[in-house]
């Protein structure tokens, strides 16, 4: 296990706050983390962070102070922030420097996750014909997949469900009222098996962390979090990913069962031994997805799993404890550091109505980017 400690941690809500910007909500939530561990922007020795559409993050240091210190820009789709974390937790066990951040902010305008073919180095063809990296192709992916291992759309209704649930007892979140599930059933269908009470939305927030050595956290006496493993993956050949408008009958691997093996094998547990887990969920069916390719589920087995509340939060393994996208939005800079600021909350048992029973020992969080790079990072107290 890593040296690595979580010493403060910094959210600015997610939704939409009309007059400030992302980089406003940036700094935001920086000055929150320093405020939260005790430390001022001069002691930080480093920073990574970045947005998808909310400029650089360096320039920030404007508003934060002129210190001097190496600040890192990170653009990695929607797993900017979980490299913004690795990158930052690496210069800490590379001995370094013993005090940094770790910083992901966006803020999107409605309609803001379907660019144009082109932006994408892409013809104009591929979104025409369903394969761009929204609506259509989620769509198309889940249906192959519930197809294959007999999930069922009512199953797919159960997440969005605990989703808003969730959501409305997080402070933080967009979505803050519950919405059942014979409502989200009979929503407008966007793309089939898909209502669109089952999407995440384009959405804006900010979270930052603020990491430490071991050294270094114990000297500051803040309550603190060990970041026991963190690992980032592209994707190997044959995976089921984004950019793929011809995929085999025979699935290779995937970035994210890549990250996911490697971060349990560096934390020194398994699956078995998570007690609250955060998973991209970009839409319903990726958190079911997802679910299986953390480990900790079979392929087909979401659909006893989510029938038996297990991943409700009273339930064996609570996922996405705050609503995940789906009731806080995508702000793409932002999502993997929201849930780890999530688990960093649960472990400190700080969350309030929607508090994790059990004194939860062990978090995960993972985040998927397209066009295949996923981010898996393991906490423990």
């Amino acid at each position: 296990m890593s040296d690595v400690w979580i010493v403060g941690a910094g959210i600015h809500r997610f939704g939409r706050t009309e007059g400030r910007s992302g980089l406003d909500m940036g700094v935001a939530a920086i000055r929150a983390a320093l405020t939260d561990a005790g430390v001022d922007w001069a002691d930080m020795q480093f920073a990574f962070g970045g947005s998808d559409a909310s400029g650089n993050a360096d320039t920030m240091v404007g508003r934060l102070g002129l210190t001097g210190l190496p600040f890192i820009n990170v653009r990695n789709g929607c797993a900017t922030g979980g490299s913004a974390l690795t990158a930052a937790t690496g210069e800490i066990t590379a001995g370094r420097y013993d005090l940094g951040i770790a910083v992901g902010f966006d803020k999107h305008p409605r309609g803001a996750f379907d660019p144009m073919p082109s932006d994408w180095g892409l013809p104009d063809w591929y979104g025409a014909a369903g394969f761009m990296l929204t609506t259509q192709f989620f769509a198309m992916k889940l249906a192959r997949y519930m197809d294959e291992y007999g999930i069922s759309t009512r199953t797919l209704g159960r997440v969005a469900e605990k989703s808003f649930l969730n959501g409305s007892l997080t402070e933080h979140a967009w979505r803050r009222d519950p919405v059942d599930i014979e409502t989200i059933l009979a929503a407008p269908m966007v793309s089939d098996p898909l209502t669109k009470f089952m999407f995440c939305s384009p959405a804006e927030g900010a979270v930052a962390l603020v990491l430490a050595s071991g050294a270094r956290a114990r000297a500051l006496g803040a309550p603190a979090i060990r970041l026991d493993a963190i690992a980032m993956r592209t994707r190997p050949p044959g995976s089921f990913e984004v950019f793929s408008p011809c995929l085999d009958l025979e699935r290779g691997g995937s970035a994210t069962r890549i990250a996911s093996r490697d971060a349990f094998e560096a934390a020194g547990i398994g699956p078995q031994d998570i007690d609250v887990a955060q998973l991209q969920d970009t839409e319903a069916g990726a958190e079911i997805m997802h679910m299986a390719e953390n480990g900790f589920c079979r392929d087909g087995e979401q659909e006893a799993w989510l029938a038996e509340g297990r991943t409700r939060l009273d339930g064996r393994l609570p996922v996405n404890t705050d609503g995940g996208c789906i009731a806080c939005g995508e702000p793409i800079g932002a999502s993997g550091l929201r849930q780890v600021y999530e688990n960093v909350m649960q472990l400190r048992g700080a969350c309030g109505a929607r508090q994790v029973g059990g004194a939860p020992r062990t978090a995960y969080s993972h985040v998927y980017g397209a066009p295949g790079v996923s981010a898996v990072a393991i906490l423990s107290r």
